[in-house]
């Protein structure tokens, strides 16, 4: 394992330069199946570019960040977590060839090279959270187990996104005044034809007047394929069902787009709290979108040992969809008093919110420590979220416990 991952490591390019991939990501996948993480080690430290993730799925890539890293408000670019849908992901791309194609109901179609959107448009940034929508899925097991990837914490990171603003883009294009939705095509593709692309859609006032962004930086770094290279599409405040990766083609549209990932797939119900009971029928529903408020623990690990009277530093991350954190509480007593902790900088208010607390145990056992995160609207992250059939928003109250002797 040692050889072939140094071989990975040595063979595959930077995402800077003409050709990417060159191989090394493709020989990382070319022999590997869909199969469950029973069958693997929790980490693996295969992938180009990465360090050990905790492994879901070999093919496509799914893989979770480890917790430890979310006791800071950035997440590494080695250490983010990788989600994609369809096995055929991009493993090679000449960005001499590659272009980016606005089409549609557009005043004139065009197609813009890299050089092109960063020497014809203003750049930006934002800090913002990327998080699967099935984060925190296997949290719902306590109901019932949901379909789809068992997720815990690490399906999640927040980087700093630089790139061109999407409105910018399809004004340069020309966008009809008829113009309804703006769908969006990435590079991968099913193995199977019956398969259906992973193409979403966007109302084209969000795409017009919103901190939509497409991005061809991570944290100052060029996204690297296995995180979306050459180009990402960036909806901050909503979950990764709309971050399309490897962004190849903006389509306008005069009407409504209609296809299986919009109309069936990533749904919940349509009521406050996004639950029903197991076998319910007849739900109304609606596609996921904007996250909820949310805070984890990072430091220390469940199940760490400490003496009484020393002073532990406790340190995570909240967030929401993009009102901003105002408190992150903590509870030594099972819920019956909270007490505030330290927020770190604020980045914006896309971004994860640094939070730590110092505290010092007074008696010797074990000890249950919550969070809770409560954002600049007053909402309020509950004790548990209500279930879901496809496991989806899980933003129940996150707790370790430690062991004082």
């Amino acid at each position: 394992m040692g050889s072939r991952r140094d071989f990975l490591k040595k063979s595959f390019l930077l995402a800077g330069a003409t050709a990417l991939g060159n191989s090394a990501l493709g020989k990382a996948l070319a022999s590997t199946l869909e199969i469950s993480i029973d069958n693997y080690p929790p980490l693996v430290d295969n992938y180009p570019g990465k360090k050990p993730l905790i492994l879901h799925v070999d093919r496509p890539p799914v893989l979770e960040t480890p917790k430890k890293y979310f006791d800071r408000a950035i997440t590494p670019n080695d250490a983010f977590f990788l989600r994609w849908h369809l096995a055929n992901i991009p493993t090679e791309i000449d960005t001499n060839k590659w272009r980016l194609k606005i089409q549609g109901n557009v005043e004139k179609p065009v197609e813009l090279s890299l050089d092109d959107l960063k020497t014809k448009f203003e750049p930006v940034s934002y800090y913002a959270v990327l998080q699967c929508s099935g984060n925190g899925r296997a949290f719902y097991q306590k109901t019932k187990t949901a379909t789809g990837t068992q997720w815990t914490y690490g399906g999640m990171g927040n980087a700093l996104w630089t790139g061109v603003r999407l409105s910018d883009v399809l004004r340069y294009a020309g966008v009809k005044i008829d113009s309804i939705e703006v769908v969006f095509d990435g590079l991968d593709s099913a193995p199977y034809p019956k398969t259906p692309d992973v193409i979403r859609s966007l109302h084209i006032d969000k795409c017009l007047y919103e901190d939509l962004i497409l991005a061809y930086e991570m944290n100052g770094e060029p996204l690297s394929l296995l995180n979306g290279f050459p180009l990402r599409l960036v909806v901050p405040g909503w979950y990764a069902t709309h971050w399309i990766k490897s962004l190849s083609t903006i389509t306008v549209l005069n009407k409504h787009f209609r296809n299986f990932w919009m109309d069936k797939a990533y749904h919940i119900p349509a009521n406050a709290y996004h639950c029903m009971v197991p076998k319910e029928k007849n739900i109304e529903k609606r596609i996921v979108t904007f996250m909820n408020v949310k805070s984890v623990i990072a430091k220390p690990e469940d199940g760490a040992v400490f003496k009484k009277d020393e002073i532990i530093k406790l340190a995570g991350v909240a967030f929401d969809k993009g009102y901003g954190i105002k408190a992150v509480l903590l509870s030594f007593d099972n819920g019956k008093t909270w007490k505030p902790a330290y927020l770190g900088p604020e980045l914006g208010k896309y971004s994860f919110r640094e939070w730590f607390y110092y505290y010092k145990p007074e008696r010797k056992g074990n000890i249950k420590i919550l969070v809770k995160a409560i954002n600049k609207i007053d909402e309020e992250q509950p004790y548990e979220s209500g279930w879901n059939p496809g496991g989806y928003m899980w933003n129940g109250l996150d707790s370790i416990t430690i062991k004082i002797v």
